[in-house]
């Protein structure tokens, strides 16, 4: 497997001027994983990565250029991901390549991503003008953000911060909060989402949730990486029976990044966009 040292994330790098499905860079998942105490291929979650390019362009078999808005779905226990600077660059050397149609672009796009993931990455082409049909919303749930809590600046997302009220019966609950950020582990750029939480058992302290996700404002990880440690801390300290965590991250480079983990059939994220993507 590729060192991360070797991407392109943080680099000085050539704009492809011509198809190059090369340039994609995997990422094990199995390192963050093991930090999280998750052997391999012993995941306590299930779920989906799903990316959203806003920026995707090739040309017909006329040369005549076209456009459209992909959505690429990612398993969860696919080995890898994929660099996101090495994407973008993989999707701009396609915009001067002709494809006989949509449907060949699309098995393209689907080969490359799958070579490199390691799983079958799914792709979906949608028109600009029916994504803005398809409107925005915000994510559902009771808002942490109301809150008028201390925030200590210094502090880390330490699973410490959580706790659950053991002593009551259980709820069903779904919490959201718009004040995440993390910080990309090669370059240190702000990363910033929207975070919705459902869960099934004891009741969690919302003044510790949120402290412990604001914490995450100096926190270095992908966006990923991020979503798993925030699962995993929750199901082991507040020992839900239930739990999904869903991020959705503002884009950035034209792609933005919203990854979904559950341990149950949660209903399946429905990819709408929000006011800050």
């Amino acid at each position: 497997m590729n060192h991360l040292e070797q991407a392109p994330l943080g680099k000085n790098s050539d704009n492809p001027n011509k198809y190059s499905p090369e340039v994609l860079f995997p990422i094990s998942r199995i390192p963050n994983r093991l930090s999280l105490g998750i052997e391999p291929n012993a995941q306590p979650f299930f779920g989906v990565d799903i990316w959203n390019a806003y920026e995707l362009s090739w040309l017909n078999s006329k040369g005549k250029p076209q456009i459209g808005i992909a959505t690429f779905i990612v398993p969860a226990n696919s080995p890898n991901i994929i660099e996101s600077k090495s994407w973008k660059l993989y999707l701009n050397s396609i915009n001067n390549h002709s494809f006989n149609s949509e449907e060949d672009l699309i098995k393209t796009l689907t080969s490359d991503l799958s070579a490199v993931a390691g799983a079958t990455v799914s792709v979906k082409i949608t028109k600009p003008e029916d994504v803005t049909n398809a409107g925005m919303k915000e994510l559902e749930g009771k808002l942490l953000d109301r809150l008028d809590i201390e925030i200590n600046p210094s502090e880390k997302p330490n699973a410490d911060l959580l706790s659950a009220d053991f002593s009551q019966p259980p709820v069903n609950e779904c919490l959201v909060t718009h004040l995440l950020r993390s910080n990309c582990p090669v370059t240190g750029q702000p990363d910033w989402a929207s975070v919705q939480i459902n869960y099934v058992g004891p009741e969690i302290n919302e003044e510790g949730l949120l402290r412990y996700l604001i914490a995450f404002r100096e926190h270095q990880e992908f966006h990923e990486h991020c979503v798993e440690k925030i699962f995993v801390d929750i199901k082991k300290t507040c020992r839900p029976t239930k739990l999904s965590v869903y991020a959705r991250y503002t884009r950035r480079g034209g792609i933005d990044i919203n990854p979904f983990r559950t341990d149950y059939n949660a209903s399946w994220p429905d990819n709408t966009r929000h006011s800050r993507q």
